[in-house]
């Protein structure tokens, strides 16, 4: 296999589409350094696994020798996309914007190397732009076209709100590649009609279409909806080491294979090997391990990772708790003291009252190590108790009585 074969089977791993891939092969031919943009708006400061898939991709272009472009889209943030949303959604402050991207910088060298990487922010050019240029730009691009896209057409055929703004936000982006004179472009499967936007506006202005290559979108910890915060299902980058442990212990050994696939740095082969093993009577938890060591150590360093896997054998093989736990103090909300179901939800162990019921009704709720089922338990004032949800949430929560 030569060297561009080698590249494009590296670059198909986890890929769910290349378009087009002839394209890609003649640009790797060429032997120059592909410039290979990404775009992040920043809608939130925390990165977690699930945006790592793309990311992770990145990096192996530029184990390829290529430049990367991290493109932060600080002007599109603050349009908005409407991606998958059935109505318009709320663009973000200045402010939002600023204090989000710079949270990017810092957790984006956890994976990237800073020497192949270039951090862009969109505002750069766009923020230059005059009502004419705009205009211009607007006029490279029909309704129809935008129409195609599955959101606004739906949205259209239902008589649901389009704002005009929305039309810019595909524009916006397709246009960074044309200002960044981008080889290839990243993105999401969710975002392939903006990137098809950036290649046709590259046409239109002369520069050779962008090849664009797609990322799956990765399931959270439930293993059916995709990782979120917002669902409680993530994992994040920044997480503390033996949180992050816990949770990819967590996950189903079917889903494990899928992890392995789009986080891993091991070779198929490698993983193929694995995946033999288990189907011979291997414990698939032991090779879930390696999964788990070789993400924490990712992200932290490998002696946090080797104390995380310990901390985890510890409590979860021989049944102790963890040596450490988020610590609250609370004043209990009545004089005869504070309900639990409440109590969870404020200390962060459930996102939700719902899940705070449903959790026990399957009795995964301890306090102090007993199990409890009452949806009415309250808690006495001055007093300390551990509070278990599930097999990974621990915390230590003081409750003053109520003056």
């Amino acid at each position: 296999m030569n060297s561009v074969d080698s590249a494009l089977e590296l670059l198909r791993r986890g890929a769910d589409e290349i378009i087009q891939e002839e394209e890609l092969r003649e640009r790797l031919q060429s032997g120059r350094a592909l410039r290979i943009k990404a775009g992040f708006d920043p809608t939130a400061p925390d990165l977690h696994l699930g945006h790592t898939v793309l990311i992770n991709k990145l990096r192996q272009f530029q184990t390829l020798g290529h430049q990367v472009i991290f493109l932060i889209g600080d002007f599109t943030g603050m349009i908005g996309d409407p991606t998958g949303r059935n109505k318009t959604r709320q663009p973000l402050t200045p402010e939002d914007v600023a204090r989000n991207a710079e949270t990017y910088r810092e957790q984006i060298f956890r994976i990237l190397d800073p020497d192949l990487t270039e951090v862009a922010f969109n505002s750069s050019w766009m923020g230059q732009m005059n009502a004419t240029d705009l205009i211009q730009l607007a006029s490279r691009y029909t309704v129809a076209r935008m129409l195609e896209r599955d959101d606004f057409q739906k949205r259209y055929t239902a008589n649901q709100s389009i704002a005009i703004h929305e039309f810019l936000y595909p524009l916006v982006q397709g246009y960074d590649s044309v200002a960044l004179s981008a080889d290839v472009e990243l993105g999401g499967t969710d975002q392939k009609f903006n990137l098809l936007v950036g290649r046709e506006l590259q046409r239109e202005y002369g520069q050779a279409p962008q090849v664009i290559l797609t990322t799956p979108v990765l399931e959270g910890l439930d293993g059916v909806q995709k990782m979120s915060k917002s669902l409680g299902n993530y994992v994040g980058i920044r997480e503390p080491a033996n949180e992050m442990y816990g949770k990819l212990m967590s996950i189903s050994d079917d889903l494990m294979w899928r992890y392995f696939e789009l986080l891993s740095f091991r070779p198929m082969t490698e993983i193929a090997a694995l995946r033999d093993e288990v189907d011979a009577g291997r414990n698939p938890r032991d090779v879930k391990f390696q999964l788990a060591d070789e993400i924490v150590e990712r992200f932290h360093d490998a002696a946090a990772a080797r104390q995380a896997h310990e901390e985890f054998v510890s409590r979860f093989q021989r049944g102790a708790m963890p040596s450490e736990m988020p610590e609250h103090t609370v004043t209990a909300t009545e004089p005869d003291g504070q309900a639990l179901v409440p109590l969870l939800k404020e200390i962060g162990l459930v996102p939700s009252t719902s899940e705070a019921l449903r959790m026990l009704k399957q009795q995964a709720v301890r306090v102090d190590g007993e199990r409890v089922e009452d949806r009415e338990l309250k808690l006495p004032g001055d007093g300390e108790y551990v509070l278990q949800v599930g097999k990974r949430r621990f915390a230590r929560v003081r409750i003053e009585k109520n003056s």
